[in-house]
């Protein structure tokens, strides 16, 4: 290159550069580049960190450390400074020197918060980005922010642990949990170290999600290309994804569009807490009923259980609810059980044995199906997939699950009048998103009725047996499990007592009366308002989350409750369905001291659902991963509180 061609160069990049400054000002926009130095004087720094020479995507390169030349570059790092500065011979220079050799001194730059930004070589970057290069050599310092709980350093300190293993910094994933879930994906072990062929084919893979996404206006969201590979591994295995050509990796992602756009979209779950109000229908149609065209005939109906009706008494409840539906639609309806289902064995095939038997709604009735129900519902679209469980950021399938703590928050009032000696035992099942609202909601429940109540809290899902331990304690009324439970005692569930010679004698207890859900979303698909159901819009995940108000669930009353006692409980319960009274809308303190509610207001679903903390009125704590039983680990994997904090060795996807 001549030295002549080389400053025609130059003033088509100035050209580049004067036309960013100008839609940099006219939009209200700072036109030049961001100072490191002024980001730094609002940021809480922990450390410096010397990373080396390595390889830095120019993407990545958005501004200077310092603001010395911050006015010779647009913000795009294009020149600004006019023909025969100093400025400018320095970069013609280096313009043949790129075009005849290479650039090859390394830069100097710091990076924060997976961004870089130059010390010494903002020329030889504003070169290589006008030539559209990938990369450039860099000697690279990271400046490591302090830890606050809050997103965006959460996911960076993710990538701080994750680097060491991958060494790409293009690799940026927002979605806590998204690297390990990568990591397995691959078929790596936690600590496993990438080559280089692993480095290839993630940037190939990211490249080709990038071209993807801007076909279908992702360059319009927030979703990196990262966190869209973690989402379509969800559904995908990796080596499909690898194998995919540009035009087919396009057709997958656009059967996961809704999950992507639910990604990115901050308000992306809707959690439904009450049924739909059914539409006005027309005159002419509530005159002379008019059949929809989009109605089936015969809608047949599957549910995936994980064990049998009488193995489960969990299966059996939603076996109950089945009838419900075959004895409502009985000519409209036919439905299907399916039993046995193993996460990440048989429930896929089990989930696509229902779609060839011609199901087009399924309920998957537990919460280890929901990546088997996400992956058959992107590859059947038509298929109206719902899986029992809380709080799922998929919007290709939809979640339901039961406001339980508002019957727990009765049974508590029950079994604070029942405690003599003001001792009261909680067995938990495990530390999932709301069970930290049920024990609170029952405790406060327990001290509304018995302000001295104390609740002693154990779980199944650590070794040993709660109620031996309660026998210890001399703690005689107890909130057990929910239901009864194969080959344990008739009464030992819901609240009961324990009566002189070890007999139980029970009180109450919550009802789950899953048949009213059912009938409302079978109704809701023959009648044609299914899609105004789903609160939303495509890119919205669908959380069902009813409660007591809905008939999804109630409280039975033991014949042998005190009459006055039955009485209150009544009133409880008319209140909680009328909306007049909330559990948690009172004075509440944690067992730390700390406020957690001053009494006037309670709390948003959201709030509620991922509670993790227990009030003042309870003695026992929420137990963390490692501590429980190896059966009670792949729950927790599903719908753990902290779910997406579990350490790597520990995670699958």
């Amino acid at each position: 290159m001549t030295r002549s061609e080389a400053a025609e160069q130059y003033s088509q990049a100035r050209r580049r550069g004067m036309k960013e400054y100008r839609e940099a000002a006219l939009s209200g926009r700072y036109p030049y580049l961001p100072v490191l130095d002024d980001i730094l004087q609002n940021a809480n720094v922990e450390a410096q960190l010397p990373i080396g020479i390595v390889e830095v995507p120019l993407k990545l390169v958005v501004g200077t450390k310092t603001a010395g030349r911050t006015a010779a570059f647009s913000y795009n790092f294009m020149p600004l400074l006019g023909t025969g500065t100093e400025f400018s011979v320095k970069w013609i220079t280096l313009c043949q020197a790129h075009v005849e050799e290479g650039i090859r001194d390394p830069i100097r730059c710091y990076e924060y918060l997976g961004s870089f930004y130059v010390q010494e070589g903002n020329k030889r970057v504003s070169v290589m980005k006008y030539f559209d290069a990938a990369s450039i050599t860099a000697n690279v310092t990271r400046i490591v922010p302090k830890f606050v709980d809050n997103p965006v350093i959460r996911a960076y300190y993710d990538f701080m642990d994750f680097y060491p293993l991958c060494g790409m910094y293009e690799l940026k994933i927002l979605q806590e949990g998204g690297y390990s879930k990568l990591q397995a994906a691959m078929g790596k072990q936690p600590q496993e170290a990438w080559d280089d062929d692993d480095r290839a084919n993630i940037r190939s893979l990211l490249v080709r999600i990038s071209e993807a996404m801007s076909g279908r206006g992702g360059d319009k969201i927030t979703t990196t290309p990262a966190d869209v590979l973690v989402v379509l591994l969800q559904v995908y295995d990796y080596k499909t994804l690898l194998d995919a050509s540009p035009a087919k990796l396009a057709e997958l992602l656009k059967a996961a569009w809704d999950d992507v756009l639910a990604l990115a979209n901050p308000d992306s779950k809707t959690v439904s807490t009450s049924p739909a109000t059914p539409a006005e229908k027309p005159l002419i149609q509530r005159i002379l009923p008019v059949k929809r065209t989009n109605e089936p005939d015969r809608l047949k109906v599957a549910f995936i259980n994980e064990r049998t009706p009488t193995t489960s008494t969990w299966t059996n409840s939603h076996e109950f609810g089945r009838a419900q539906i075959d004895q409502v639609f009985a000519d409209r309806v036919q439905t299907k059980a399916y039993n046995g289902a193993v996460q990440g064995q048989n429930d896929e095939e089990l989930i696509e044995q229902a779609i060839a038997d011609g199901a087009t709604l399924i309920f998957t009735t537990t919460p280890k199906l929901a990546s088997a129900s996400l992956r058959a519902a992107v590859r059947h679209p038509d298929v109206r997939i719902l899986n029992c469980s809380v709080d799922m950021p998929y919007a290709s399938i939809r979640t339901y699950y039961c406001r339980i703590y508002e019957a727990k928050f009765i049974t508590g009032a029950i079994a604070g009048a029942m405690a003599s000696n003001d001792r009261i035992g909680f067995v938990a099942s495990y530390p999932m998103l709301g069970m930290p609202a049920d024990i609170n909601a029952f405790a406060l429940g327990a001290r509304m009725t018995n302000p001295r109540a104390r609740i002693s809290l154990e779980w199944t899902c650590l070794p040993g047996d709660p109620l031996k331990r309660f026998a210890q304690q001399g703690i005689t009324v107890i909130s057990g499990r929910d239901t009864p439970a194969p080959g344990h005692p008739s009464r030992e569930y819901g609240i009961f007592q324990v009566r002189p010679g070890g007999v139980l004698q029970d009180l109450a207890s919550p009802f789950w009366h899953w048949g009213q859900f059912y009938e409302h979303v079978v109704r809701s698909v023959l009648d044609g308002s299914w899609n105004q159901d789903k609160s939303g819009v495509d890119g919205k995940a669908v959380n069902y989350w009813w409660g007591m108000n809905s008939g999804v669930i109630d409280v039975l009353f033991s014949r042998e409750l005190p009459h006055d006692l039955r009485h209150l409980a009544s009133i409880l319960r008319s209140g909680i369905m009328s909306g007049s009274i909330d559990p948690f809308a009172c004075h509440i303190v944690g067992q730390d001291g700390s406020l957690k509610n001053d009494g006037l207001h309670g709390f948003a679903p959201e709030e509620i659902l991922h509670m993790d903390w227990l009030c003042d009125a309870v003695d026992g704590r929420i137990p963390e991963y490692d501590e429980l039983t190896e059966e009670a680990r792949p729950m927790y994997r599903v719908q753990g509180i902290h779910r997406e904090r579990l350490p790597k060795e520990a995670h699958e996807v």
